[in-house]
C-alpha cells in the first residue's frame, strides 16, 4: 500500500498528510501549541451579499400552494429543532436544539473536548456528519422563505433564537462543530445571508447583528487555522468551500490582500480541479454540483467584492457535462459518493433535480438559461437575476468526454452513460465500465448510490458488486484502506467512442481485464463482455428499480406491471437476488439485483447481453 500511495497519491500529498497528522498529534499532546496556527480575526462588516428580496418575495408568491405548503412545513418543523437533514430524513435535535447531538443514535459528542481530539468515526456516537447537519444552518433558508411567503415573524424569531443558541452551546474550539472548516464556511455563508434577509425586511437586532459577526469571526479563525489540510491533503470540494470561507472572511474584515490571495487560490484550484471537459477529479456528480453551488456563490458576492473568478470556460463545460447526463425530469446518474448535500436549498425543486443549479451557473457564465422557466429559476434569483435572460437551445445528443472518461449513447427515449477513467486523483468507487441506462424516465439499470461513509452497506454499496459491471471472484476493482483511501487504481486501454457505440478496456492491478463493447442497435442496446484473469468465475451486476422476471433467454423488466425491457444473454446462470439503493444519504430502498454467473474458460469468459427497450 505505501508503494500505491507514493505512486498514485504522489510524495507531496504523503508528507503533507504526514504533516498533518503530526500537527494533530502535537496539539493533542501539548494543547498550547494550537495558538500557533491561530490568527487574529477582526469582522467588521457583514453585508457581502446583495439579495434581491423583493424579486424573490414575487417567485415564492406565484409557485403553487402545495409547494409552499412545503416550504412552510419544513421551515415550522426547523423551528422547533425537527431539522430535515441531507435533503431526505427529518432529524430531532430538540427544543431547544441540542447541536452536538446525533439523533439516529441518541449520543451527544463532547462539548467540552477541543475539535482534534474528536474522532472522525465513532461506533457509539454515529456518523458524524449527523452532528454536523443541524450546525450547517441550511434550514435558515427554509426560514427566510417561509417568511416571504407568510411574513410571519415566527420563522426570524426562530432564526435569531437558534443562532443565539448555537453560540451558547458552541464556544471555540470545543466540539464536533469545529471539527470541519468546510462545515464552518457553509454556517457563515447561510448565517449570512438568512441575516440579510431579514434585515432587509426591518426585523434584525443590534444582538442579531453582534452574533452573526460572532459567527463569522469563529468560523473565519477556523478556516485560516486548518486550511492546510483542505488545501494539500483533501484536494476536492473542501478545498472550493474553504477558499470560499477565506475569500467571505477576509472582506468582512476589510482584507484586501486577502481577498485578491483568495480568488487567486480558487482560479488555481479549478484548473487543478476540473478538467478541460468539465469534469470533476472528485468522480461524483453531487460533489460536482456541490462545488458549483460554491462557484454560484462565490460569484454573487463579486457584485461587493469587484473579482470575478478567471476560469469559466472549465466552470461551462462542466456545466454542460452534466447537461448532457441529464433526464427530462433534471436527474442525473447516481454517480460517485453522495452525501445527500444541497448546500443552497433555493428552490421549490426536489434534491434530484440538478436544474436549479445547471441553469444557475450557466447564467451567471453565459447571460442565457439552459431550461424554459420555471420552479428551478429561484435559484438564479438568490445568485444572479436572470429572470429575463433568453434561452440558449442546447440539444442533448451522444456524448464522448475523454478527459473525464464518460461516454453516452442515445436513443429516443432516453440514454445510456459508462464510466472508464485513467485517474489522476483519488477515486470513490468500484464503478468502472459501470452502465446508467434511462428509458421513459425511469433509471432502469441504475447506480446504487452511498448510504453512509460510516456504515457497512455504504462500504457495499460502494464496492464492485454495488455497480452494473463484472466482478472476479471476490476481487475488487481496485483496493481499499478505511472509509476513504482507495489505492492501486485502476487505468484504461484502447478506448474507442462514436456516437453510436463504445469500446474500452479496464485493467486492474488485482490480475484482471475487463473489456466491454456497448453498441447501440435499432431495438435498444447490444453489450460484448471479456474478461481475462486467472480466476474461476466472472459475475455480471444488473441493478435495477424495476420488476424482474426470469426466462429461458434471460430476464424481462416491469414498471407498473408493464414491460419495459428485456434482456437476452448468450451465457450462464442468472440469479435474482435483494439488494439496496441509496438515492439520499442514509435513506435505502429495496431494489433487484440481477446476477448472471459464469465460469472462466483458460482464464477468459465472454458474454453477450443484447437489451431491447419497450
Amino acid at each position: 500500500m505505501i508503494k500505491s500511495l507514493l505512486t498514485e497519491y504522489g510524495l507531496n500529498w504523503t508528507v503533507n498528510r504526514s504533516l498533518y497528522s503530526a500537527k494533530l498529534k502535537m496539539m493533542t499532546t501539548i494543547p498550547a501549541t494550537e495558538k500557533i496556527f491561530e490568527k487574529k480575526v477582526d469582522v467588521k462588516r457583514l453585508n457581502i451579499f446583495n439579495i434581491d428580496v423583493l424579486t424573490i418575495k414575487d417567485f415564492l408568491k406565484n409557485i403553487s400552494d402545495e409547494k409552499k405548503t412545503e416550504i412552510i412545513t419544513v421551515a415550522d418543523k426547523a423551528a422547533v429543532g425537527i431539522i430535515t437533514g441531507f435533503s431526505s430524513i427529518e432529524l430531532d435535535y430538540g427544543n431547544p436544539i441540542k447541536w452536538n447531538y446525533s439523533p439516529l443514535t441518541g449520543v451527544e459528542s463532547s462539548k467540552d473536548v477541543k475539535w482534534y481530539s474528536i474522532p472522525d468515526f465513532d461506533a457509539e456516537r454515529g456518523d458524524i456528519k449527523v452532528v454536523w447537519e443541524a450546525s450547517r444552518f441550511t434550514h435558515f433558508f427554509y426560514f427566510t422563505r417561509a417568511y416571504l411567503i407568510t411574513a410571519d415573524n415566527k420563522y426570524y424569531n426562530a432564526f435569531s433564537q437558534q443562532l443565539k443558541g448555537w453560540l451558547k452551546s458552541n464556544p471555540y474550539p470545543y466540539g464536533a462543530n469545529y471539527k470541519c472548516g468546510q462545515e464552518c464556511t457553509l454556517r457563515m455563508i447561510n448565517a449570512l445571508m438568512a441575516y440579510t434577509v431579514f434585515q432587509s425586511e426591518g426585523l434584525t437586532t443590534v444582538e442579531d447583528e453582534s452574533n452573526v459577526t460572532k459567527i463569522v469571526e469563529l468560523c473565519y479563525k477556523k478556516v485560516l487555522a486548518n486550511f492546510f489540510y483542505a488545501h494539500k491533503c483533501i484536494k476536492n470540494n473542501h478545498t472550493f468551500s474553504e477558499i470560499c470561507g477565506l475569500i467571505i472572511g477576509a472582506w468582512c474584515c476589510q482584507d484586501g490582500s486577502g481577498v485578491r490571495r483568495g480568488y487567486k487560490l480558487l482560479d488555481k484550484e479549478i484548473v487543478k480541479q476540473f478538467l478541460p471537459d468539465g469534469g470533476f477529479n472528485q468522480y461524483s456528480f453531487n460533489y460536482q454540483r456541490f462545488t458549483l453551488q460554491i462557484i454560484e456563490c462565490v460569484n454573487k458576492i463579486g457584485e461587493n467584492t469587484g473579482i470575478y473568478i478567471i476560469e469559466k470556460e472549465r466552470i461551462k463545460n462542466s456545466v454542460l457535462l452534466m447537461y448532457q447526463v441529464q433526464a427530462e425530469n433534471g436527474d442525473v446518474p447516481n454517480y460517485g459518493s453522495n452525501d445527500g448535500a444541497l448546500i443552497f436549498p433555493v428552490t421549490a425543486c426536489g434534491y434530484r433535480d440538478f436544474r436549479p443549479v445547471l441553469n444557475t451557473v450557466y447564467a451567471q457564465v453565459e447571460e442565457k438559461r439552459l431550461y424554459v422557466q420555471g420552479d428551478y429559476d429561484e435559484e438564479m434569483l438568490w445568485f444572479c437575476n436572470g429572470k429575463d435572460l433568453a434561452l440558449d437551445n442546447i440539444e442533448r445528443k451522444a456524448s464522448a468526454f475523454n478527459n473525464s472518461g464518460f461516454y453516452t449513447l442515445r436513443h429516443d427515449d432516453g440514454f445510456l452513460m459508462t464510466c472508464l477513467q485513467n485517474f489522476n486523483s483519488r477515486p470513490a468507487h468500484m464503478d468502472q465500465l459501470h452502465i446508467d441506462l434511462w428509458h421513459k424516465g425511469i433509471n432502469i439499470f441504475c447506480d446504487s448510490g452511498t448510504y453512509s461513509y460510516a456504515s457497512d452497506l455504504g462500504k457495499e454499496l460502494t464496492s464492485t458488486s454495488g455497480h452494473n459491471t463484472v466482478k472476479i471472484d471476490n476481487l475488487e476493482q481496485m483496493n481499499k484502506h478505511g472509509a476513504f483511501l482507495i489505492y492501486d487504481w485502476t487505468s484504461c486501454k484502447d478506448v474507442k467512442y462514436d456516437e453510436k457505440s463504445f469500446t474500452g478496456t479496464m485493467i486492474s492491478k488485482n490480475g484482471y481485464e475487463h473489456k466491454r463493447q456497448i453498441v447501440k442497435t435499432q431495438q435498444g442496446y447490444e453489450i460484448v463482455d471479456e474478461v481475462i484473469g486467472s480466476c474461476d468465475s466472472s459475475s455480471f451486476f444488473f441493478h435495477t428499480p424495476c420488476d424482474v422476471s426470469v426466462n429461458t433467454y434471460g430476464f424481462e423488466l416491469f414498471s407498473d406491471e408493464k414491460k419495459i425491457c428485456t434482456v437476452k444473454i448468450d451465457s450462464g446462470d442468472v440469479e435474482i437476488h435483494k439488494f439496496y439503493r441509496s438515492l439520499y444519504y442514509l435513506r435505502k430502498e429495496e431494489i433487484n439485483c440481477v446476477i448472471v454467473r459464469c465460469k472462466m474458460n483458460n482464464h477468459r469468459c465472454n458474454m453477450k447481453t443484447s437489451i431491447v427497450l419497450l
